[in-house]
């Protein structure tokens, strides 16, 4: 039975999608990353689909699912690696990705998750580099 390894770093789980999806394995993928993310206390959740050549609408609300039941467990989750044939099938079939951060590779990935998880663990250190940010300007 094929099965989508997820991989603990830190606080983050790392899901690297290396096989062509369907709708099965998509589901056990939800079922098993939920279980992860109680199991491990994560608070980030990063999914490479870069070596996913099609993502139909299913998978789409699949992958956005993920995102909306990682959000109610206090995960964040970014989406890395789509590949511009799949972002185009996926506008064009008006799958609506809300919720869902992206970024182009997983070192953006990571810190945009590391960069959420800080704001939100840590907001008075939020707050002063916003601050800090505004007096450079």
């Amino acid at each position: 039975m094929e099965c989508i390894p997820i991989l603990k770093m830190g606080n983050c789980l790392l899901v690297t999608i290396q096989v062509d999806m369907h709708d099965h394995l998509a589901m056990t993928l939800q079922d098993d990353l939920t279980n992860r993310i109680t199991q491990t206390n994560a608070h980030g959740v990063l999914i490479d689909i870069s070596a996913l050549d099609i993502v139909d609408s299913f998978i789409g609300r699949i992958l956005a699912n993920i995102a909306r039941m990682s959000r109610v467990l206090d995960a964040e989750t970014v989406v890395v690696g789509m590949q511009p044939a799949v972002a185009i099938t996926l506008v064009e079939l008006g799958v609506s990705l809300t919720g869902i951060r992206t970024a182009l590779n997983v070192e953006k990935g990571m810190a945009l998750l590391r960069s959420s998880l800080n704001e939100t663990t840590n907001p008075v250190a939020a707050t002063k580099r916003s601050a800090d940010d505004n007096a450079e300007d």
